[in-house]
């Protein structure tokens, strides 16, 4: 899958006050439009995900599967902030001629669906018939389908909700402090701030697992004393696995787009927002997330029309919706009407 480019030349205002010069947009695809481009599926990324959408959600995409090429025309956009090709603090601002680096300006999940939407009209796209993501690209299938209601057909968001928990953003400051308490993140390098990153996502995965995850999957196999504990290696791997990939600066930006994240901001609260969607909604919960509750899900559902809630009963908590493909691709298939595996385990209610 080869990435494409979109670049948008004129100031992008922001809705924290400012602007981007310019702003540069990483996309992928698959399949192919319909002549009237009904058939469009667009995928929404979480914090540390990418445009690559087969990558990091493997069997839900491909010959077969629940969305299959063949006959759907496939969209994932890395978001503005993050580092997999879009604008973000290591690109160069046009107006200095250096990186942004800490100056990077604060995007907020409104602008991340502006930026969708100039490209979705740059596609000549007229109508989306599924937008899909988890967590925080949840949060981005939910402002979409309120700032623009008659746009989308279907709407899947999956452990997320409608705004921002005063938990979740507790969660995400304790993770910048880790990374503002590394030395090096006061450093215009691309590398400040890592050793704090690895910090940040150890204590992230806490969050993203559960207590039951870790006692099924990192409990030491013999009881003798020793300090190379399953639990406190996982952590420094999961800590190293993100810093060979991922910069501290898109980690910043990206978790505080999140604690942005309020679709009744300016619009008579979450509960007047909500009832504007008029897309069909299948919105799923993960019983054991902690990070997002299912109780944020079920509101979700209860105030935009005619929702439908599924609740999926999983070991891995938050991450349930990156692990549990299976009874996903199953949902979604009832979801829309069409044929389902037999025989499919009954894990959710």
């Amino acid at each position: 899958m080869q990435p494409h480019t979109f670049h948008i030349p004129g100031p992008f205002p922001l809705e924290g006050g400012g602007y981007l010069p310019e702003l540069r947009l990483t996309y992928s695809t698959a399949g192919h439009p319909d002549p009237d481009r009904s058939n469009v599926v667009w995928v929404c990324h979480a914090l540390t995900g990418s445009w690559d959408f087969a990558s990091w959600w493997p069997g839900m995409f491909g010959p077969g599967e629940v969305f299959d090429p063949a006959r759907y025309y496939i969209i994932c956009v890395n978001i503005p902030g993050s580092c997999y090709g879009s604008t973000d603090a290591l690109s160069v601002n046009p107006e200095t001629g250096e990186p942004y680096y800490h100056d990077f300006p604060l995007i907020t999940n409104r602008d991340i669906v502006e930026a969708f939407e100039r490209l979705r009209v740059h596609l000549g796209i007229r109508h989306i018939e599924v937008a899909i993501g988890g967590s925080l690209g949840g949060q981005h299938v939910i402002e979409w389908a309120v700032s623009h209601p008659d746009l989308i057909s279907h709407i899947i968001p999956i452990a997320t909700n409608a705004r921002h928990s005063p938990w979740g953003i507790a969660c995400n400051e304790a993770q910048r402090m880790a990374i503002s308490a590394d030395p090096t993140w006061q450093e215009r390098h691309p590398a400040a701030g890592l050793t704090g990153m690895r910090a940040a996502r150890a204590m992230a995965m806490l969050t993203y697992r559960t207590y039951e995850t870790y006692a099924v999957t990192q409990t030491d196999d013999h009881p003798d004393l020793h300090t190379a504990y399953r639990a406190a290696t996982y952590q420094q791997y999961q800590g190293e696995k993100l810093a060979r990939r991922f910069h501290a600066f898109a980690y910043w930006s990206l978790s505080r787009a999140m604690d942005s994240h309020d679709v009744g901001r300016g619009r008579g609260g979450i509960a007047a927002a909500l009832a504007q969607v008029r897309a069909r909604a299948l919105v799923i919960g993960i019983q054991s997330d902690i990070l997002f509750p299912v109780q944020e899900q079920q509101e979700i559902a209860r105030l935009i029309p005619g929702a439908q809630y599924e609740e999926i009963h999983s070991l891995y908590g938050h991450d349930g919706f990156l692990v549990e493909i299976p009874v996903l691709t199953h949902l979604i298939r009832a979801f829309r009407g069409e044929p389902v595996v037999t025989g499919q385990p009954e894990t959710y209610t």
